[in-house]
């Protein structure tokens, strides 16, 4: 809220809010408004820059720039400030550009508000920024834009646009980009501040026991008879902790509730042979689309428990385009049993429509390492290597403090290039720290297959075992504080940290659509290339490995038999006496290195890289552009007719159909939702198909009986 305070001339001066209306003192001085209290004159000349129209009752609004667009929002009277942000912002969606609240003004003597401005969110200048060509037209950027609207409120609570400033002096955002609009954000149901006052409010646990209501379990999308006679079996009641009926009420309304408002929330139950829950699973629509998108690769974490119910908190967690944590779902808990993971297991493989990721990080449990294999048997399971580096920290004592061992230690674990050269390090390292006898790493070195990266080298893995990727996965819930003793309370905690991941993803997605990142070399073909692909984080990723490619990588051409292909012996200056080998036939444009970076991160290697520099290619050759790192990675995901097979599938199989239209309708759904113009022009193509659909149903009656309800 704007602050009053007593002037000497008996006026009050309204200052903006400290959080932000503007970006330095300067900005924030020159939009004092000073409403006067005794009438007189002298008030009038310290008005702020955009005049003080409060007492133009009866004039129309006055609109400086463009009147396009303007229609609503110039006819329409709200009745509360709420009302008025939402209604610019509806326009300001419509337009393509941010909003942020700015000063107010009094009623003489009241806290009841009289005029209130808001400011596209590029208004003013942040302190010691310098305006250039490169950020200019980032969201981030203030850039002094003058556009911004004043409402006036009547005695009668009327709120009216009285002036208008439509111009911008920056670059609006395309059709396309504005859902990714922040101001767009804060109006889309279901974010985080919907999930806060959940937690503070609706989801607490109950003072008293609830009896749970009768046959609630079959609220779920999947405890169906038979399934609930197979888990009767499968859990003992030995380790399971007790559970307080009001804690498991609230649990369930929250999820339920969940339900109630996404169509593809999907939630299961696992009952022990008591009849009692002890284990829950629980994914939102949106996560089974980003499970859609980028769900080759899983990292599933059994380290977090509660406090007070010893249940184990266990989220699936993915990597999506920027590089970023995404959100598959998560799992409450009672034990770590074969049973439990089996069923777990097999629930999250239902949710995600039986697609199997291909690879699998998990500790070094060996229980659930049977269960992935039975449930996942095509997928590669890894154990994580900031698991193995935790663990090592009490099973090697004073070790861990040697920087010479922990060299050798990480060399071990993702160093190698070889089988051969992994063996010579591992009997290296414990020759020299007298390690032959210590019984955890010879329990390791069975499972090297498991975190070996030299063993691994064909599988995918999306980088997340790379610095500083590696921290954050290890740390997914460093933000939920300990004290969260309820169930539902944590079930309301990882949904706002799903939040807050989607919020970051959708914040580097405006800055991708709305520039290309600068190139270290302006006029390289391939690096412009990826910088038009490649989101801004992976670009730098791959920018990197250019350089390394262009000014640090010897090269030896060896001699080819075959047409049309090059064979190289790269050597990477500074690291050693390591030789990759690279084979690039300029016919097909296949592309292949020793090192085998592009088969686990899905990105070129240097190596490759200097490779189609020699042979003079300006462009990464399509076949080895992994979608899932573009900014396109969600585009056309879910229309069959982009795949032969799935569209054929579609028209064969009648579950298939479904299937892939309700996926394909959310997808757009979610994508619509944050601006009026797309909801629009969404509703008018369903109406039209149904008009369509209705049309054809009345011309081939035979057809109506397998329609009616």
């Amino acid at each position: 809220m704007a602050e009053v305070e007593p002037a000497a001339t008996g006026e009050e001066v309204v200052r903006p809010r400290e959080d932000g209306g503007a970006g330095g003192d300067e900005t924030r001085e020159a939009q004092m408004v000073v409403v006067s209290t005794s009438g007189d004159e002298a008030a009038a000349g310290r008005r702020g820059e955009y005049g003080d129209d409060a007492d133009n009752e009866d004039e129309a609004a006055t609109v400086h720039g463009s009147k396009e667009g303007t229609e609503e929002l110039l006819r329409k009277v709200v009745y509360s400030e709420d009302a008025a942000y939402k209604l610019y912002c509806d326009y300001g969606h419509r337009m393509g550009f941010s909003i942020r609240k700015g000063k107010q003004s009094y009623f003489t003597g009241t806290k009841r508000i009289r005029t209130k401005d808001y400011f596209c969110s590029k208004e003013g200048h942040k302190d010691g920024e310098k305006l250039t060509d490169t950020n200019f037209n980032d969201p981030h950027t203030r850039t002094n834009c003058r556009a911004m609207v004043r409402f006036r409120v009547n005695n009668q609570g009327e709120w009216k646009v009285i002036r208008l400033v439509s111009d911008h002096n920056h670059n609006l955002a395309r059709p396309e980009e504005r859902h990714l609009l922040r101001s767009a954000r804060s109006l889309i149901a279901g974010r985080s501040s919907s999930v806060e006052a959940m937690l503070h409010a609706g989801y607490q646990v109950q003072s008293e026991p609830q009896q749970l209501p009768a046959g609630s379990t079959s609220g779920t999308n999947n405890v169906d008879t038979s399934k609930q006679d197979l888990l009767l079996g499968h859990c003992t009641t030995a380790k399971i902790p007790v559970i307080g009926t009001g804690d498991l009420q609230s649990l369930v309304s929250h999820l339920k509730s969940r339900a109630n408002e996404d169509s593809m929330f999907y939630w299961d139950v696992q009952l022990d042979r008591g009849g009692r829950m002890s284990n829950f699973f629980w994914r939102d629509g949106r996560s089974r689309i980003d499970y859609d998108c980028f769900g080759d690769i899983i990292v599933f974490d059994t380290t977090y428990r509660l406090n007070k119910q010893n249940l184990i908190c266990a989220p699936f967690v993915g990597v999506n385009h920027h590089w970023q944590s995404t959100m598959y779902g998560c799992a409450l808990l009672a034990d770590e049993s074969m049973s439990t993971f089996l069923w777990l297991f097999k629930s999250f493989s239902e949710s995600m429509g039986y697609k199997h990721p291909q690879s699998f990080f998990t500790n070094q449990d060996q229980v659930m390492a049977k269960a992935i294999e039975e449930v996942f048997p095509n997928t590669c399971h890894r154990i994580a290597h900031w698991h193995i580096q935790k663990n090592a920290a009490s099973r090697l004592g004073a070790l861990n403090g040697s920087k010479a061992f922990n060299k050798m230690f990480t060399k071990c674990m993702q160093g190698c290039d070889s089988e051969a050269e992994f063996e010579e390090t591992w009997a290296e390292m414990l020759h020299e720290f007298k390690l032959q006898d210590n019984k955890w790493l010879k329990k390791l070195y069975k499972l090297k297959q498991k975190w070996c990266s030299a063993l691994n080298k064909c599988t995918f893995d999306g980088g997340i075992e790379y610095e500083p990727q590696c921290d954050s996965m290890s740390n997914i819930f460093s933000g939920i504080a300990d004290k969260l003793t309820s169930i539902s309370a944590i079930a309301v905690a990882v949904d706002k940290q799903t939040e807050d991941w989607r919020e970051k993803e959708c914040d580097e997605d405006t800055r991708c659509f709305q520039k290309t990142p600068s190139c270290a070399i302006k006029h390289s073909d391939i690096l412009n290339h990826a910088a038009k692909v490649y989101t801004h984080r992976i670009y730098k990723l791959f920018e990197t490995d250019f350089l390394d490619g262009c000014g640090a990588t010897k090269f030896n051409e060896l001699q080819c038999e075959e047409n049309n292909t090059y064979h190289y012996e790269m050597t990477m200056q500074g690291r050693g006496s390591r030789v990759c080998t690279v084979r690039l036939n300029m016919n097909t444009m296949q592309l292949t290195c020793s090192c085998s970076k592009f088969e686990k991160m899905g990105l070129l290697c240097p190596h490759a890289l200097k490779a189609l520099i020699i042979r003079n290619v300006c462009k990464i050759p399509e076949i080895y552009i992994l979608k899932r790192w573009t900014k396109d990675a969600r585009r056309c995901v879910f229309n069959p007719k982009q795949y032969e097979p799935s569209f054929q599938e579609c028209m064969d199989n009648e579950a298939a159909y479904c299937k892939y239209v309700m996926r394909y309708a959310y997808d757009l759904v979610m994508k619509s939702e944050g601006q009026e113009e797309l909801r629009k022009s969404l509703w008018e193509t369903l109406e039209s198909g149904e008009k369509e659909l209705e049309k054809y149903l009345g011309n081939v009656t035979q057809y109506a009986p397998s329609y009616a309800t």
